[in-house]
């Protein structure tokens, strides 16, 4: 008989994935990301100390927030012997995320006002778009988009667009 998740130090996987609502497919790859980190028994079973849980709940966050799996495990991987991060952890994490993810926001804006003209429009053409693109000026800078990147200057509309006014 296994023993029960509520008294046993450890949890198998599938009592994991129960806790933590996430699979058992996720937990593997995060395993063999280095994210979390299990033992084996005599039957090469997993079993995860209890304080994975948390430290899944802090991946599951950052993921939320849009923070990159590669950024979450070098986070982890600084935390003294790989501990469970704590909330003194999330809070200096998450102050120097912000100014990452308020980029990240004014990108997703920018982005989000010349989908909503370029559909206003109707050309569909970055290489024609006088909003955007008036008289093919970014050919000059090169090729590559450049438009959504922060601090990039929003060109002028065009009198002619409708749009424009």
């Amino acid at each position: 008989m296994l023993p029960d998740a509520c008294t046993s130090p450890t949890l198998t996987v599938g009592q994991l994935a129960d806790r933590s609502g996430i699979t058992v497919s996720a937990l593997h790859f995060y395993e063999r990301s280095g994210l979390i980190r299990s033992t084996r028994d005599s039957g090469n079973r997993r079993h995860y100390a209890r304080d994975v849980l948390r430290r899944l709940a802090f991946i599951r966050a950052s993921q939320r927030v849009g923070i990159p799996l590669a950024e979450i495990r070098t986070a982890l991987d600084a935390l003294p012997k790989r501990r469970t991060p704590r909330e003194a952890d999330w809070f200096t994490l998450s102050t120097a995320w912000r100014t990452r993810l308020d980029d990240q926001i004014e990108q997703l804006t920018r982005l989000r006002e010349d989908l909503t003209n370029c559909i206003g429009c109707g050309c569909l053409s970055f290489a024609r778009c006088h909003l955007v693109n008036t008289g093919d000026a970014m050919a000059a800078e090169g090729v590559g988009a450049r438009r959504l990147e922060p601090g990039t200057p929003r060109p002028e509309p065009f009198e002619g667009c409708p749009l424009g006014a």
